[in-house]
């Protein structure tokens, strides 16, 4: 009886490890097999990047605002005529509304990235919820706008999130996976250099952080990258622009401002 239970248990870690998407789901969200990227792609549930003919590149900064990083890439994205896209922390939002509205006001685009910052994973369908309203709430206070775009924590994704993406009509935007930069890790400016610029294509959308412990790594690879970038006949939209340049666009929540 005790190998029996034994393997049973394995059996049901086993699962866990295998299908951990699922962990924390209400019982309201029935549990299912995640699907292939590519099934998202097309029913427009997740935009990882823009399939267009033009030369677009959508640089999207997480975990901000900082008072002090924040603005210095807001200075070196000014330099270079770039516009991006600040997927914002809901209780860091509270504490620097006027860095969000200065971020408006130069012309960027600000989308949602939960409140806290948790890992989604460990969280129930009502606490990814409130995640997301508490933080399209301290936005609008902030400018008076609410978001249309959401990055989860870590590009964590399951069925429930999809589907209180929806609900609340916001897109869920990821990244492209060669154009993960991992600046988070500090792992030099140049090593951040090489991989947007090596990897750089049309309809990309790069993942940077304007919040990262004691580094400004993230700015001073900018001042390389988008010189560069510009020199090689790239323009820097929102990830709003750039997927209206999606080459025939279908199903994505339409966004408007």
């Amino acid at each position: 009886m005790l190998k029996k239970q034994t393997a049973i248990a394995l059996v049901f870690s086993l699962s866990a490890a295998l299908f951990p998407a699922h962990a924390g789901a209400d019982a309201s969200y029935p549990v299912a097999q995640m699907k292939e990227r590519s099934y998202y792609e097309q029913r427009g549930d997740i935009v990882w990047e823009v399939p267009t003919a033009e030369k677009y590149i959508a640089f999207t900064f997480d975990d901000g605002p900082d008072a002090k990083q924040t603005q210095e890439i807001l200075q070196v994205l000014k330099q270079y005529e770039a516009k991006a896209t600040f997927f914002l922390v809901g209780d860091r939002v509270e504490r620097h509304p006027e860095i969000v509205r200065h971020e408006l006001q130069q012309g960027h685009e600000i989308a949602n990235h939960s409140f806290h910052h948790p890992s989604f994973h460990r969280l129930s369908g009502s606490s990814i919820e409130s995640e997301l309203t508490r933080t399209q709430d301290a936005i609008f206070k902030a400018t008076g706008e609410k978001p249309v775009l959401f990055r989860p924590p870590g590009g964590y994704y399951n069925e429930t999130i999809i589907n209180l993406s929806k609900q609340n009509h916001l897109q869920m935007v990821l990244w492209s996976w060669h154009q993960d930069t991992k600046d988070w890790r500090s792992p030099g400016v140049q090593r951040i250099v090489n991989k947007v610029l090596d990897n750089a294509r049309n309809g990309d959308i790069v993942l940077m952080h304007d919040f990262v412990h004691n580094s400004n790594q993230t700015s001073e690879a900018l001042k390389v990258i988008l010189p560069e970038l510009k020199k090689r006949g790239y323009s820097f939209v929102t990830v709003s622009e750039l997927m209206s340049h999606k080459v025939a666009p279908k199903n994505h929540i339409k966004v408007s401002h």
